[in-house]
């Protein structure tokens, strides 16, 4: 297992942006891993990049040593500077046997990630197995190395509250307005098509909400949101003279003072008295003071919301101690696995040779007492030599694990 390498290029002590340059999409993986894993001449190979990390997993009896990270940098990008070339080499993380299998397991659990928790690194892990296995990089032990990520992580997710409260700011309002009982004939309003008015989007569109309406300063931006909410696009401008009506008021834009008003708000309301809510995303808010001391609404703000969510990661904090006490177990067991499966690797051929024995004993050895029997005694030859076959093969395989298993690293 001591084959068994990891470098890995995170968020931890590396800059973002200088981490994305490292990143591969399926096809510049295609093209590069594959030369990177024939020049260097690695048995196995998996790469794993996500927005806050680049990691490189390697079964290899070659030392990893900064030259040779120098070199691999190179491969995944000719142009990194000099510069950026020694900061990612000062900063990286090596890990070699048990210690890089517990770090595998740590980082598909989420214990490592920028947010900790978030389950999508567990899919992430999964696609860069399936994506590398794909071009022909991985092997036996990238194989049981994965199966036993994924299976360490969903223990993790379902044993410990590490996911139980959510932390990023969106799925917190999201929350927050469900908690409210909205009808999926709401009536949805967007101001701002941004990232954040975006991912809530999705939340929305997944559960069956349909009536939206999106403004925006560039109507191109409003058009896009829209067409994924099958919604209505108008410009920002339109704002103040929309007449529809609204139940749910969502504004976040870049503007660094109000963009709902009080006149605005008054427009958009129409005389309309029924209590709204009002989802305020925008730093600085993007809702003026007046409208909410003014009206009736529910009103969800970012500050609010940021508090949630550092009670929230606190608590998933409190639960990493467990969590490490899972993956400890896991690397144990794996240790036992990855002895379990070279044993069966060694042994592979064993059945092939007893068979060749048999059939060379019956068909050349013993073939004139054989040809004496009846068809009936020939019936029952072939199945006590079936079962001893059989038989042989478990024992064989059973005695070397027990003396191999007990053997010592």
């Amino acid at each position: 297992m001591d084959s068994f390498k990891v470098i890995a290029f995170t968020h931890k002590n590396l800059p973002l942006e200088l981490i994305g340059k490292l990143h591969l999409n399926e096809e510049q993986q295609k093209s590069c891993l594959g030369a990177l894993k024939l020049n260097y001449n690695f048995t196995e190979l998996l790469f794993l990049n996500t927005c806050n990390r680049v990691e490189l997993f390697f079964v290899t009896d070659v030392e990893i040593t900064n030259t040779l990270t120098k070199e691999i940098l190179i491969f995944l990008n000719s142009r990194l500077n000099n510069a950026e070339l020694e900061e990612l080499i000062t900063n990286m993380e090596t890990y070699t046997g048990e210690q890089a299998i517990t770090h595998v397991f740590s980082v598909a659990a989420s214990i490592d990630s920028l947010v900790v928790g978030e389950r999508e690194i567990i899919t992430q892990v999964r696609k860069a197995y399936d994506v590398c296995n794909l071009i022909g990089l991985t092997g036996d032990f990238m194989r049981l190395l994965t199966k036993q990520t994924i299976e360490t992580a969903k223990q993790i997710y379902t044993d410990t509250d590490i996911a139980k409260n959510p932390v990023s700011i969106v799925s917190l309002a999201y929350r927050s307005l469900r908690a409210f009982g909205i009808k999926n004939n709401a009536r949805f309003v967007f101001v701002g098509s941004g990232e954040t008015n975006t991912l809530m989007a999705t939340y929305l569109k997944k559960h069956q909400y349909a009536n939206f309406s999106v403004f925006n300063r560039t109507l191109l931006n409003a058009k896009k949101l829209a067409n994924v909410l099958n919604g209505k696009a108008f410009e920002l401008s339109e704002l103040q003279n929309y007449k529809a009506g609204f139940d749910v008021l969502i504004v976040c834009t870049a503007s660094t003072s109000p963009v709902i008003n009080s006149t605005i708000y008054k427009n958009l309301l129409h005389g309309d008295t029924n209590k709204k809510i009002i989802i305020d995303l925008g730093l600085p808010a993007n809702v003026d003071e007046e409208v909410i001391a003014n009206n009736l609404v529910h009103y969800i703000d970012i500050n609010s919301l940021k508090e949630q969510a550092e009670t929230n990661m606190q608590l998933r904090k409190k639960e990493v101690e467990k969590c490490y006490h899972i993956i400890q177990n896991k690397t144990e067991e794996f240790k036992w696995l990855h002895k379990e499966r070279r044993i069966e690797l060694a042994f592979g051929e064993i059945p092939k040779q007893v068979r060749a024995i048999k059939e060379f004993a019956v068909n050349e050895v013993f073939t004139k007492e054989i040809s004496t029997l009846d068809n009936t005694s020939k019936e029952v030859l072939e199945k006590v030599l079936a079962y001893v076959e059989k038989k042989y093969n478990a024992v064989a395989i059973k005695t070397a694990k027990d003396v191999l298993l007990n053997q010592k690293d």
